[in-house]
């Protein structure tokens, strides 16, 4: 007598999708989780104060960088954020209770600060050692650093006459 193997299918594909389903329940919904959405690094202090999008741009080792990105300050007081990175003075901004700050942008307004390195001790595509601190928090990273290759940073390039 013949049997068919439909049953023995049925059972082996629910299983398989049972796994499945098993594993989808158990990972993260991973767009609910903060992320750098760009080249730049984010930073968190705390749950409330952070560095967002944080890079650098330069013409090269030893020149000059403009430092693109935002402070964040959710918290309820002013937060004074200091930027260290290797090679460079040290950068000291203020951010208001409640505010953003941008840094080096294309915008107009009381919110972007002109932000800039005295000088960038690596390479365009590398990384340089920094510290971000702010709210009692300090925290140790790597800062990217672009140069004016890709079309959207050439604005951002620091020169003789801008740094």
């Amino acid at each position: 007598m013949f049997r068919s193997a439909r049953p023995a299918r049925t059972v082996a594909a629910a299983s398989v999708m049972t796994g499945a389903l098993l594993l989808a329940a158990c990972s993260p919904t991973i767009t609910t989780m903060p992320y750098a959405p760009s080249d730049g690094v984010r930073i968190n202090l705390t749950d409330h104060v952070r560095g967002i999008n944080l890079m650098v741009v330069s013409e090269g080792e030893g020149e000059p960088g403009a430092v693109l990105g935002a402070l964040t300050n959710d918290s309820a007081e002013d937060v004074d954020f200091v930027l260290t990175a290797e090679g460079a003075a040290p950068l000291s901004l203020s951010v208001p209770a409640g505010r953003t700050i941008y840094l080096s942008a294309d915008q107009e307004g009381d919110q972007v600060v002109d932000a800039q390195l005295d000088a960038v001790a690596t390479h365009p595509g590398g990384d340089l050692e920094s510290t971000l601190s702010g709210a009692g928090v300090e925290e140790d990273f790597f800062l990217p650093v672009m140069d004016g290759t890709l079309p959207e940073y050439q604005a951002y390039v620091p020169t003789a006459a801008t740094s």
